[in-house]
């Protein structure tokens, strides 16, 4: 059974992008275009890793981070920032928030693989 990663992002070429890199690697990719709907399909689906884009229209990643994080059916799952925020402040908050690692776009394909693979690995042990 392939290990399930959650994509939060609401641009679609960024999305179907990230999809096809994520399905390349050997992951099962699950899909939201809001924070609202990421939330939903993380409690859900329980997947193992959650990579949040933070500029999401309506709810920002940050907060759904928060929420995901104060659910103990999701709190042990690894969120990565994938944004274009990359002030000191947004990283304050995201980190107080949950999140585990920020990869600022455009993000190397090596760098984001070994980013994943990291998260995925200190979440295994």
């Amino acid at each position: 059974m392939a290990v399930k990663i959650l994509i939060v992002e609401d641009h679609l070429d960024s999305r179907e992008l990230l999809v096809l890199q994520l399905q390349f690697l050997g992951y099962e990719v699950i899909a939201a275009t809001t924070a609202e709907e990421g939330i939903e399909k993380a409690k859900a689906q329980l997947p193992e890793l959650v990579l949040m884009d933070l500029g999401l229209p309506g709810m920002n990643g940050i907060e759904a981070t928060h929420r995901i994080k104060q659910d103990p059916r999701t709190a042990h799952i690894p969120v990565i920032a994938h944004t274009v925020w990359n002030e000191e402040e947004f990283r304050t908050k995201g980190t107080q928030a949950g999140i585990a690692e920020f990869l600022v776009k455009p993000t190397p394909p090596y760098r984001f693989q070994t980013t994943i693979e990291k998260h995925l690995r200190a979440r295994a042990n």
